[in-house]
């Protein structure tokens, strides 16, 4: 069924789309599709402000005509998408204020999906999701809107995306891919296609869920591990015990996993155990670890912030209009990427103790800081004062450079969340 001919269109041109858009490019006729016309515009022009790909790379496989038979061609429109027959669906799935699941990017990229959807499509969603969305949420969407039935005119895959944000070593290629389908004959067509770009190879589930799980359980694998060695350095730091130095000891034995403590913000760790605990209530249980996890992760902002503040006032200082910097505002180092940063947690507590909290950070996205957060970034004027504290909150290689002691007030306070700064030159540590 797939051959050189074959087309592909990718619904959703963010942080996991576009890799794939791209690295697909290389071999097929590529449809990268996206709602966000400022995006389309974006990439059209060679440049992504993700900083994902290079404009190197996506000028190599852009192309602005839609039948040229190879490239990527970027679009809003889905009247160009309707002769693809490989529809690849990479949109977020979030949660809302109160922690649930949010399906809507998905049930309305199923419904685009579903507009131009022909006899023998195959659909392949990414986007993570709790075991049953694609077969239980998302098909019954496609097939309502296009007439069609699943398994007998169109079929359906599941391939987790494995993105890291940032990360220009384990990129799209260069990372084992688990894929999977609807039906054994889809299955190994879905594996084959994915076969084709990934150089690590793949992994083919025995079914959709199967698949679903897998990819749900990496991330909170790591919530709960984090959440441990988080809960550790609330406890070492109450013994007076420097956790770094714990975790360096233990870490001597072969099996110890070397986690380290911190915020854990993004789309993904910080995100999708809520996916999992969602499911799992629904069937009649209540998750314990993975519940504790995310309570004692989401609440690290606040007890970062809290630690700050003690510190201060051990110096005597005025915290009432005290002003603190804190540096980074991304969810990770070196990366643009706000979403789910839980710096604004930090942030947001300081301020219920009346400090004045300037944020620098040289990577962020300025424009979604403040549109999404209320957050000013300044980049260049918070090198010019004196502050009562200042919070590193975020490990970005150019706070490498910075003399933060010049930065800081003589009684002042400069906490390492990140534990990235030597030890003469911070007062206290995570």
């Amino acid at each position: 069924m797939l051959d050189a001919h074959t087309k592909i269109a990718i619904i959703g041109l963010g942080y996991v789309g576009l890799p794939l858009a791209v690295e697909f490019a290389k071999k097929y006729k590529t449809f990268g599709f996206d709602i966000n016309e400022e995006r389309i515009a974006e990439l059209n022009s060679g440049f992504d402000h993700t900083l994902e790909i290079s404009s190197d790379d996506l000028n190599h496989v852009l192309t602005y005509d839609c039948t040229f038979p190879l490239g990527l061609y970027c679009t809003g429109d889905n009247e160009k998408i309707k002769n693809c027959s490989v529809y690849i669906v990479t949109v977020p799935t979030p949660v809302d204020k109160n922690n649930r699941p949010d399906l809507t990017p998905l049930v309305k990229a199923s419904i685009t999906v579903g507009q131009v959807l022909k006899k023998g499509d195959i659909v392949i969603y990414e986007s993570t999701v709790y075991p049953g969305v694609t077969e239980d949420e998302c098909v019954p969407v496609l097939a309502k809107t296009s007439g069609l039935k699943f398994n007998i005119d169109f079929f359906a895959g599941y391939s987790p995306e494995r993105i890291n944000p940032g990360d220009k070593s384990h990129t799209v290629a260069n990372i084992l891919k688990i894929t999977s389908g609807s039906t054994p004959e889809i299955a190994e067509i879905v594996d084959q296609l994915y076969n084709s770009i990934i150089t690590a190879g793949t992994h083919k589930a025995s079914s959709i869920k199967v698949a679903e799980a897998a990819k749900i359980i990496e991330n909170a694998q790591r919530d709960i591990n984090i959440a441990f060695v988080n809960e550790l350095a609330m406890i070492f730091n109450r013994l007076g015990i420097n956790t770094n130095e714990v975790l360096d000891a233990a870490g001597t034995k072969w099996n110890f996993l070397n986690f380290r403590p911190g915020l854990v913000g993004g789309h993904c760790i910080g995100v999708d155990p809520y996916y999992l605990a969602q499911k799992a209530q629904e069937v009649g249980y209540h998750p314990e670890i993975i519940l504790a996890g995310r309570r004692v992760n989401d609440g690290m902002g606040a007890y970062v912030a809290d630690q700050l503040i003690k510190q201060m006032i051990q110096k005597n200082t005025q915290i009432i209009g005290a002003k603190v910097l804190v540096l980074g505002f991304t969810f990770k180092e070196n990366c643009p990427d706000v979403r789910n940063t839980k710096v604004i947690d930090i942030i947001n507590r300081l301020k219920e103790y009346n400090v004045h909290v300037t944020v620098h950070d040289p990577w962020a996205n300025v424009e979604n800081a403040k549109h999404e957060y209320g957050i000013v970034c300044e980049n260049g004027e918070s090198k010019t004062r004196k502050y009562d504290g200042i919070l590193l909150a975020v490990a970005h290689q150019e706070f490498k450079s910075i003399d933060l002691r010049e930065l800081c007030k003589k009684n002042g306070v400069i906490y390492d969340v990140k534990s990235m700064l030597p030890d003469e030159s911070v007062d206290f540590r995570l």
